[in-house]
């Protein structure tokens, strides 16, 4: 099946009349510095296929190409009630998913939110909490209890090393965490600890990380889908490889896990070109690297991710300034705070008109700005350029899935906030497609759809498949547990 793209966003030639030459001829070296042109992407794309197959190789390379253990494809049949919780920075969610065995599936969730104590307690208050939230709301929805325990798909979206779907090696904290007594160890047994000491009827069969997930549950509801992506804070990819295409895993399979068995690929790839070999990067995304606390590192999520396109406009509109094109005699000490300005700053300077642009003023006010009519057309104008330049690149990693695995035709499943919120993201990533493909048909082979619930049904259809191999006695990972 093929599909139309989104229609281009409108120009907003026309709307520049009353801007001074000036300010277009800032507005023109910015959008020449920051445009991607086809043959440019199609380099990038072509580099990021090369990276990939180094990342599965046994040296490994700059995108960890992590095998996600689900080693079966979800047919749309799987049935039955799972259970998934997603442990977030602030919440914990729990979530009941009732497949349907024909492509559908219902959910019902709750959210638990977290003590902030908890965040630097010890591993067993954080996980007798999880237990007790878990206990709750099985009670909740099943009062006249389970006749055998459910299953359960746990989203753990910290760094983890993982030799099966059902542990997973804490590696380091993030979000805030500093729990004593967890990093270097195994999180499947010590949640399913608690879990036993207090009769909860719940078996933890599967550890995921949400961008899998997203893959899985896509999978499970669209039988075209072969890409799960997630654009938001970062970015990240994941899709179904072949085990025998994965040399870092020769040598460590079990016996029953065929050299052609389907593997789960989490790539990581917000690492690309950390050589910083293709990427095309300017002053400012130098400038965000060098002053990030990991320099050198996530090259291509810095110049993509949602996280870092408020501070690129900020860092533009300081320059701009200190060269007295704009904000004459204002005073810039809140601008000059570094990611003072979010996500959300470009994305609703977007979507304001550019016949009117009240948003932009009242934002610029917040920040103790007092901005001209040009001025705020100036902004407008560079937020466009940015987020195209976003969209665009952000593409290169499907292109190069794509290419990798030689698919004519795909879904490609998306979430996360830049996808789903950010104006025109979705009709430029779709002409990043066509530039790197050069399609000469009317609609497009490959396109981008939202993708379902990754760390909620994706994490209950991948302990559904995961029950099945248990139940078969097939092998889960390297322990063959």
């Amino acid at each position: 099946m093929v599909h139309l793209g989104p229609k281009a966003p409108p120009s907003r030639k026309g709307s520049m009349a009353d801007v001074p030459r000036s300010l277009l001829d800032q507005i023109k070296q910015i959008e020449t510095l920051f445009t991607v042109k086809p043959e440019k992407l199609i380099s990038i794309s072509d580099h990021f296929v090369k990276e990939l197959d180094k990342g599965l190789s046994k040296q490994g390379g700059n995108i960890p190409m992590i095998p996600g253990w689900v080693l079966d494809y979800p047919t749309g049949e799987e049935k039955g009630d799972y259970l998934a919780i997603d442990l977030g920075g602030t919440n914990l969610r729990v979530v009941l998913v009732k497949l349907g065995g024909d492509r559908t599936f219902d959910t019902t969730q709750s959210k638990y939110s977290l003590p902030s104590s908890m965040r630097t307690g010890t591993a067993d208050e954080l996980f007798s909490f999880i237990a007790d939230c878990l206990d709750k709301f099985v009670k909740e929805e099943f009062p006249e209890g389970v006749s055998s325990p459910l299953p359960l798909g746990f989203t753990f979206s910290y760094p983890a090393s993982q030799d099966a779907i059902n542990m997973g090696v804490l590696q380091r904290w993030t979000k805030g965490f500093d729990i004593d007594g967890v990093e270097g160890h195994d999180v499947v047994p010590m949640l399913q600890k608690f879990i036993s000491q207090k009769n909860v009827p719940i078996n933890v069969v599967a550890l995921i990380n949400d961008t899998t997930g997203t893959l899985i549950a896509s999978m499970y509801t669209d039988s075209e889908a072969k890409l799960g992506l997630i654009f938001g804070t970062g970015v990240n990819g994941a899709y179904y490889d072949v085990v025998k295409d994965i040399p870092k895993l020769e040598g460590k399979l079990p016996a029953d896990v065929s050299p052609d068995s389907p593997m789960a690929v989490n790539c990581e790839y917000g690492a690309f070109d950390n050589e910083h070999l293709v990427l095309p990067r300017t002053k400012y995304d130098i400038q965000i690297d060098q002053e990030s606390p990991r320099p050198g590192q996530q090259s291509y999520e810095k110049m993509i991710a949602g996280y870092y396109l408020g501070e690129l406009l900020r860092l533009i509109l300081l320059d701009l300034a200190k060269d007295g094109f704009i904000f004459e005699n204002q005073n810039l000490s809140k601008l000059q705070k570094p990611y003072v300005m979010d996500t959300s700053y470009p994305a609703r300077i977007e979507e304001d008109p550019y016949e009117n642009l009240s948003d932009v003023e009242s934002l610029f006010l917040q920040l103790g700005i007092v901005t001209t009519e040009p001025e705020r057309k100036l902004i407008r104008a560079i937020c466009e350029i940015i987020g195209t330049r976003a969209a665009r690149l952000s593409i290169c990693g499907i292109a190069a899935i794509c290419k990798k695995r030689g698919y004519k035709t795909a879904h490609c499943a998306a979430d996360g906030s830049v996808y789903t919120k950010y104006p025109n993201f979705k009709q430029r990533a779709a002409q990043g497609l066509r530039d790197i493909f050069q399609w000469n048909t009317k609609e497009d082979p490959i396109v981008i759809v939202p993708a379902e619930d990754g760390s909620g049904a994706g994490a209950a259809i991948i302990a559904a498949l995961t029950e099945k191999r248990l139940a078969a006695g097939l092998s889960v990972g390297i322990k063959g547990n």
